[in-house]
């Protein structure tokens, strides 16, 4: 039998972990983990990655390479995306990460994120819907299109707006103004609306939401303790209820919105912006509701390692 495979995605916001097997073409996770590392705090308005950013990923894959030498992981893919792709000493943090902890991060397209990341949400899905991903980040969104099982989706897009990114330029009172808020919206709706034609998003089925911002708003609408997690998989958010969640998300300071049951304290900061982003994308396809997946980009790199491990 093969050794587990092991995926580090050094996102915008997190740092995350999975160490899994592929086993007939399903991922089968050993171990799972997700730390809020803010990497990209500042790229918007500085172009580059911040010292103390970069040392809180470090120490986060201090404790990874631990988990992933005691799986025996090989191989060990590592992706990088919005913010090391947005920076200026994008190669330089990578070149610590080689150094360091013998991670050989690459910097994946948008275009790439978005194909790895429809890959993962829509494994062994119904392949005759038409389905939308929506994979809201830090620093950017992927909308990708396509029916599960295809060997390329149909139409995909990485759009500037993102949680952090959006929460950076707009959101700047505590709590968030109603203009703040309305703006943040506003400038949104216009990304979608340029890049998605209006003929694609009406012929979408499905919606599935995957990554941070739709996994805390399940657990927010579930009042899950942090333990239950993995129950929002599969969990469906209604158009209304978002629109719920977020006027009650936006209403509150920071000090009480870490409070709310079933949000990570470490969301707080940018998941008013990340449920803006994830309802303005829900009206622009004309949805009800979404399905919120566990399985993203970790899972799809997992499988394409898999497939090339195998060739």
């Amino acid at each position: 039998m093969n050794p587990p495979i092991g995926v580090v995605d050094l996102g915008t916001n997190s740092t995350r972990l999975l160490i899994a097997r592929v086993v007939y073409g399903r991922v089968e996770e050993l171990e799972r983990r997700s730390i809020v590392t803010r990497l990209g705090d500042g790229v918007d308005a500085t172009g580059r990655l911040s010292d103390a950013a970069m040392e809180r990923v470090f120490e986060t894959l201090a404790d990874y390479r631990k988990a992933l030498d005691e799986h025996g992981a090989d191989p060990v893919v590592a992706v990088a995306t919005s913010a090391t792709r947005d920076s200026a000493n994008g190669d330089e943090f990578r070149e610590v990460l080689r150094e360091r902890f013998g991670i050989d991060a690459r910097i994946i397209s948008g275009d790439e994120e978005a194909r790895m990341t429809f890959l993962g949400a829509t494994s062994g899905r119904d392949p005759g819907k038409s389905t939308l991903v929506i994979d809201i980040g830090g620093g950017s969104t992927e909308l990708v299109i396509g029916r599960p099982g295809a060997a390329e989706p149909d139409f995909h897009v990485s759009t500037q707006a993102g949680s952090v990114r959006q929460s950076e330029r707009h959101l700047h009172d505590d709590p968030p103004t109603a203009e703040q808020l309305e703006t943040l919206r506003h400038e949104v709706r216009e990304v979608v609306d340029d890049a998605v034609a209006r003929e694609l998003r009406t012929a979408v089925d499905l919606g599935i939401a995957v990554a941070g911002t739709a996994t805390q708003l399940a657990s927010v609408d579930l009042g899950l303790e942090e333990r239950d997690s993995g129950r929002a998989d599969g969990h469906r958010l209604g158009r209304a209820r978002c629109e719920e969640m977020l006027e009650m998300l936006a209403s509150k300071p920071l000090s009480e919105r870490k409070e709310v049951q079933g949000l990570d304290p470490d969301r707080a900061p940018t998941i008013v912006a990340g449920a803006a982003i994830l309802l303005e994308v829900i009206g622009a396809f004309d949805l009800e509701e979404v399905e919120v997946a566990g399985a993203d980009i970790l899972h799809g790199a997992a499988l394409v390692a898999s497939s090339t491990q195998i060739g």
